[in-house]
């Protein structure tokens, strides 16, 4: 198995954490989607307001995993937390990394007082599909993901700003 470490995240392993998100996006078939940068992941994690909170996982001196989360609020239920990503370097699965990851998340969201920690996961990776179901997740099949990119967003100001005027 090897020895690991899950902890919180500093500031100094934002570059590590960067190139964790890059073999996740090459991962999901997107390798050119990552427009972050560490200074970025710096100052949304660390700065006077951060943005995100987020786990690594570390072994030999060496980060091989994290998970980073957020604060949602939901209208239903009230505080949540967003896990946005859980990655285990793929030389390093099937070490328990993983579980531990996702542990140390439900036990911050618990710390919390959440009512419900949410992600998504893509309807092709059944191997995370089967494992957040063994732990007692709900995959919920029946939402679609909706999203506005930062080109959709100046889209849709751009066309209000249009039908205002009219």
């Amino acid at each position: 198995m090897g020895s690991f470490l899950i902890r919180d995240a500093r500031s100094n392993d934002m570059a590590a954490l960067l190139n964790l998100i890059q073999e996740l996006a090459d991962f999901e078939k997107e390798p050119d989607a990552v427009e972050l940068n560490v200074e970025d992941l710096q100052r949304d994690g660390f700065g006077q307001h951060p943005k995100f909170h987020a786990f690594v996982a570390e072994a030999n001196d060496n980060i091989v995993g994290a998970a980073l989360v957020y604060s949602r609020y939901s209208t239903w239920k009230g505080p949540i937390l967003h896990l946005e990503d859980l990655i285990v370097s793929e030389k390093m699965r099937s070490r328990g990394i993983g579980d531990s990851l996702l542990n140390a998340v439900v036990n911050y969201g618990y710390a919390l007082g959440v009512k419900r920690i949410s992600w998504e996961v893509l309807d092709w990776n059944q191997s995370a599909i089967d494992f957040y179901e063994k732990k007692g997740a709900r995959v919920m099949r029946d939402w679609d993901l909706v999203q506005l990119d930062e080109k959709g967003i100046a889209n849709f100001i751009k066309n209000t700003k249009k039908n205002d005027s009219a």
